[in-house]
């Protein structure tokens, strides 16, 4: 897996402030994509150990509220398993804090209940959805463009907050 910038003290991509990893790769291509340059899987740097270190190093603070995870495409197959150990690690080091992850997939194409089944659902898709707070799902679509919207772009996406679906056993939004 290769990442196209580590944003620290970041304030835009989930609530509070957040460290949050761009990684690379893209299959969606949104038109009008605000990121377009993390389409390519070999954009970037190699993620390495050192890489981790440095994310989990730079949330290890009282003011940092947890991670975010955007891109390119978090959940890509190429993406799941170095993400995984990654929230993992996360996890175990700040039991606290919160993650969010932004993903043109929808919930159900994540956890294999779309038809035709989608490239997203994966050996590892569940287990790195399980590791996950918050999830803003579905393809940014320009036509549904609304700035007047938190934390997503257009109005087809949804603020999912994992852990009550996964309590629950249907989706339940998150509310901010």
């Amino acid at each position: 897996m290769n990442w196209a910038e580590i944003k620290k003290n970041d304030i835009a991509n989930g609530e509070g402030v957040r460290t949050s990893l761009f990684v690379s790769g893209c299959r969606h291509h949104c038109k009008n994509c605000f990121n377009k340059i993390t389409w390519d899987f070999n954009y970037g740097n190699p993620y390495t150990q050192e890489t981790q270190q440095e994310i989990l190093d730079s949330i290890d603070h009282y003011w940092i509220n947890g991670l975010s995870l955007l891109g390119g495409e978090p959940f890509e197959p190429e993406n799941q398993q170095e993400i995984i150990g990654l929230l993992k690690e996360f996890h175990k080091r700040f039991p606290e804090k919160n993650v969010w992850c932004y993903s043109g997939f929808t919930i159900e194409e994540i956890t294999g209940k779309s038809t035709p089944q989608s490239r997203a659902f994966t050996e590892h898709s569940i287990e790195m959805l399980k590791l996950i707070d918050i999830l803003v799902d579905g393809p940014f679509i320009e036509e549904k463009k609304n700035i007047m919207l938190k934390f997503r772009g257009s109005e087809n996406q949804r603020v999912i907050d994992i852990k009550k679906t996964v309590e629950n056993g249907e989706i339940v939004l998150y509310l901010d």
